[in-house]
């Protein structure tokens, strides 16, 4: 959908400079009153707790140097195991990158954090799953360490109480993991690797003002949360998308403040959304949004016409909410409202999983 691109084409390099396919909406600065709902908002995201203290942030980063502390000293240890040359072991680096969330810098209070390891391209993907990991496994600080065999295959733990997610081994550290070329002759499985990181950093680059950015996508966040729409498992959209969806009103309002970003993009996402595109044969995708990096995917394959018309249910909502905010007919706390769930569904299903003393299930 080319709306939800991000990139420039090369073709737009002489022309006024823009951050995504077509040139801005509105460049209006903000006024006084926009400037108000914005400190409004501001507080009123304080006041549901939602971000880290300093401490916290300090514990999560003295957690990330432990992390690639210990993956560095596995890659010299397998170099030794391997027998390569002596400068090459001197020389073998390694380097743990966060993904996601935390990389775009709208990391939440009590979210995991994903992290993408980048080591020599001479090590296999078996030797990260299993030597790396047991490595891993006989850190005292270290729980709840299992191997996920997903779309993705990812490590997951507990480390000193924070949870990290999808911890990979991937391409060599010299290598710009931004070009475009770094993923035409990698396998597939390092390619989905890198996904999230080079994502990430693409729209970063890809946003007018990063802080402006950062607290929309954050106030937008806790909105899917509270209504319960935040989650690509369960057929909604997960961080990645609203990441983009968020960017691109970025884009077209460069100038706006936060709570006219928040008001655009219930205006914007409320109207019909594009014929979908179809991608293959057998399937047309109901909801694309497209990440700005080679090779290009569909961020939300797993949307189903019911959560389809949920998602659209709640963007209205907002939307509606978003009119009343703007004529002070209502606040932002109604916007993030919780939905009552036995209120809104008649009938439900409980499952309840079951397994054996020391056994977990894989997530």
């Amino acid at each position: 959908m080319p709306f939800l691109n991000l990139q420039t084409t090369q073709a737009q390099t002489d022309k006024p400079k823009w951050f995504g396919l077509t040139g801005p909406i509105s460049e209006d600065f903000p006024e006084e009153p926009d400037l108000v709902l914005t400190r409004k908002l501001t507080e009123t995201l304080k006041a549901f707790n939602i971000y880290d203290t300093q401490l916290e942030l300090q514990r999560r980063e003295k957690a990330l140097k432990r992390l690639e502390s210990l993956y560095k000293e596995w890659l010299t240890e397998m170099c030794v195991r391997m027998n390569v040359p002596e400068i090459v072991t001197d020389n073998v680096g390694g380097k743990i990158f966060p993904l996601g969330s935390y990389h775009l810098g709208i990391h939440l209070k009590g979210s995991d954090i994903d992290v993408l390891c980048v080591g020599p391209g001479f090590l296999e993907r078996t030797d990260f799953f299993t030597s790396f990991f047991e490595k891993l496994k006989a850190q005292e600080e270290v729980k709840d360490i299992r191997v996920v065999e997903a779309f993705v295959p990812v490590i997951k733990l507990t480390y000193d109480g924070i949870e990290v997610t999808d911890l990979k081994r991937s391409v060599p550290e010299n290598i710009n993991l931004l070009h475009d070329d770094v993923a035409k002759d990698m396998a597939l499985s390092c390619v989905r690797s890198l996904d999230g990181y080079r994502a990430a950093e693409e729209i970063l680059q890809h946003v007018p003002n990063t802080p402006t950015f950062r607290l929309t996508l954050g106030a937008i966040k806790l909105w899917a949360k509270q209504r319960n729409i935040y989650s690509s498992m369960l057929g909604f959209l997960g961080g990645i998308s609203w990441a983009v969806l968020v960017a691109r009103i970025c884009q077209v309002y460069p100038n706006a403040t936060t709570s006219t970003m928040v008001f655009k993009f219930f205006k914007v996402y409320s109207m019909k959304w594009p014929i979908p595109i179809r991608l293959r044969i057998d399937r047309c995708h109901l909801m694309p949004i497209i990440t700005p990096v080679f090779p290009q995917q569909n961020t939300s394959v797993t949307v189903s016409a019911s959560t389809f018309t949920i998602l659209q249910q709640e963007i209205r909502r907002g939307h509606a909410i978003s009119e009343e905010i703007q004529q002070k007919q209502a606040n932002w706390s109604k916007l993030l409202e919780k939905p009552d769930f036995c209120d809104k569904y008649q009938y439900v299903l409980s499952f309840l999983k079951l397994c054996r003393h020391g056994e977990t299930w894989p997530s």
